[in-house]
């Protein structure tokens, strides 16, 4: 059994509970982190030394970091259809992961720690509306991408890419701002909510 170590409300554990479901894959999961057990125990940093979840146990199997993670469960548990063998499919599916993972986060993690999370830390008005503006201008390149496919972020087929993307999303809708409207984006946000797992591990009302 696929044990998945984290709490259900960490926007990186939930890549993996989604991905889970999307392969009808069975696991079992364990809270870690802020109000549960501590990641900063010595059991826990033996399997993941960065003090961070998710981390997966797959039989003697331990692997950290959640795009790799999915792009592991894909691969090994028949998730061809998320991520696809063919070397250009896969590496556009791969570009938009790590577009969410680096150019994407990085935008809105000041906005979000503000105006969500009310972070004492976080709370200078002009670096606040720096990170709005960047998030925003990052939100318009995946709208005008998702013009161009009229479907999902890699091209006609829901993909690995959209797990991290939707819930990205997700985080966007749900931190309280003046949202410019993005009309490919809402109807791609409406579109993933056809998907299995969309209501538990997205639009679950945690941002």
């Amino acid at each position: 059994m696929l044990n998945i170590l984290g709490k259900a409300s960490s926007i990186n554990v939930r890549k993996v509970l989604w991905t889970c479901v999307e392969l009808n894959l069975p696991f079992e999961r364990e809270d870690w982190g802020s109000g549960f057990r501590s990641k900063h125990t010595p059991e826990f940093l033996a399997l993941n030394p960065n003090a961070l979840v998710p981390v997966i146990r797959d039989g003697d199997f331990v692997l950290w970091e959640s795009n790799t993670i999915i792009r592991y469960l894909a691969s090994r548990y028949g998730g061809a259809h998320l991520y696809p063998a063919d070397a250009c499919e896969r590496a556009r599916v791969d570009q938009w992961m790590d577009w969410q993972a680096t150019d994407l986060n990085r935008s809105w993690s000041y906005a979000f720690l503000a105006l969500v999370r009310a972070s004492p830390a976080h709370q200078a008005p002009g670096e606040i509306a720096l990170s709005i503006e960047n998030w925003t201008r990052h939100m318009r390149i995946l709208d005008a991408r998702l013009q161009a496919t009229g479907a999902f972020v890699a091209g006609a087929q829901f993909s690995l890419a959209d797990i991290p993307i939707g819930l990205s999303v997700n985080r966007w809708f749900g931190t309280p701002f003046e949202h410019p409207h993005l009309p490919a984006v809402a109807a791609y946000f409406e579109r993933l909510a056809e998907r299995p797992g969309f209501a538990v591990h997205c639009a679950n009302g945690t941002p």
